[in-house]
């Protein structure tokens, strides 16, 4: 009874609103960022964060030159570590007690488990819970290479906290957690590059310090869809942490490629919708669909309708979407395709994937990890 269509049914006979997945699109998507790393000497490790499905992640990890998933919590990592999963980075600080017990249960399963650390006492935290349950965590130190968050800011910190990782029992020293997320949505592709170039600066001035202290680091991981191009080709970074280029959204669509191109064109196919229908056209040159905010997020900007450039999503409230209609082209129970302005948040609204090809239901895949956040 909680399923928006079935397999075998027309696109038009889905409930809407629902979650879509292009499959032609979507397998483009994959196949197109293996061929992309192929010539660099990086490998892929999705953020499952994105999308939080079992059946994605394992989509991706079919795909040459992918290693592991990213997730960024404990109850995430829990369900993807359950199907299966055997290698889990958690790019996230864990410090309360309930979740390190939880996070040394992940590793338990015989899952490589690993996880990004700023301070010492959380070092120490994760050693006593590791030997406790005779585990081994993996960990990263993470570089505030510019986001602001989370993260040590310079090398010599980065050395302290890599020694404490040596020094302690049943934690292994991986290398580095260096992703700046305030760039990725830069526009301007040059912008990206100069803000990367002396973000790949800080981290070779870390790996000259660790070096120096006989420190091995055998991972520096980040990159994310906007950027990854850059730590690809830098010769620094060893994975990659791309997770929308699989499905793309409205917001990562607007910026431009080396070429001045937008990536939802020249890169990358938009694979994720939402399937809304339209429920009114009591308003002349208006039209409400059955989308609004309860199925979507718009912190990223409003969704945009794909195909079309004669009609425009302009205002939602909780479950209705206004359509700007001036030629009151849009009847009843017409469906669009809304590309969302933020994939990340907007998958965690939904229980299901409903996966089309050809205009026909394929499958449906459960969000698995759904509403996790702790």
């Amino acid at each position: 009874f909680d399923v928006p269509a079935l397999p075998g049914m027309a696109i038009s006979d889905i409930q809407t609103p629902s979650l879509i997945i292009d499959m032609e699109s979507f397998e483009n998507n994959l196949k197109r960022m293996a061929e992309v790393i192929a010539p660099y000497n990086v490998s892929l490790r999705p953020h499952a964060k994105m999308h939080k499905s079992i059946d994605v992640a394992r989509q991706q990890l079919a795909q040459d030159k992918t290693t592991g998933i990213c997730c960024q919590k404990v109850s995430e990592a829990e369900v993807f570590a359950r199907a299966g999963i055997s290698d889990i980075l958690i790019t996230n600080q864990v410090c309360d007690q309930v979740k390190i017990e939880r996070l040394a249960g992940i590793a338990a399963l015989g899952c490589r488990l690993s996880v990004c650390v700023d301070n010492k006492p959380n070092i120490n935290a994760l050693s006593a819970e590791a030997k406790k349950r005779n585990v081994h965590i993996h960990c990263l130190v993470e570089l505030d290479c510019g986001a602001g968050r989370c993260g040590v800011a310079d090398a010599e910190q980065v050395t302290e906290l890599a020694t404490a990782i040596k020094e302690a029992e049943h934690l292994i020293f991986d290398g580095l957690q260096a992703y700046q997320g305030s760039i990725q949505h830069e526009l301007n592709h040059e912008q990206r590059k100069k803000e990367l170039d002396a973000v790949i600066e800080q981290v070779k001035a870390c790996l000259d310090s660790l070096a120096a202290a006989g420190l091995s680091c055998s991972v520096v991981s980040g990159g994310g869809t906007g950027s990854f191009l850059f730590e690809a080709s830098s010769g620094v970074y060893t994975e990659v942490q791309c997770g929308s280029y699989a499905f793309m959204d409205a917001d990562y669509g607007r910026i431009h490629n080396q070429d001045g191109k937008r990536l939802d064109t020249a890169d990358w196919k938009n694979a994720l919708f939402i399937l809304t229908s339209i429920m009114s056209t009591a308003k002349d040159g208006q039209a409400v669909c059955d989308a609004g905010l309860k199925v979507q997020s718009v912190d990223s900007g409003l969704p945009v309708i794909f195909g079309r450039d004669d009609i425009a999503y302009i205002n939602c409230s909780d479950e209705h979407g206004v359509i700007e209609d001036k030629q009151n082209q849009l009847k009843i129970n017409d469906k669009l395709h809304l590309v969302p302005g933020h994939c990340d948040p907007t998958c965690n609204l939904h229980d299901w994937y409903v996966c089309v090809r050809d205009g026909v239901v394929v499958d449906l895949w459960p969000v698995s990890a759904r509403g996790k956040a702790w």
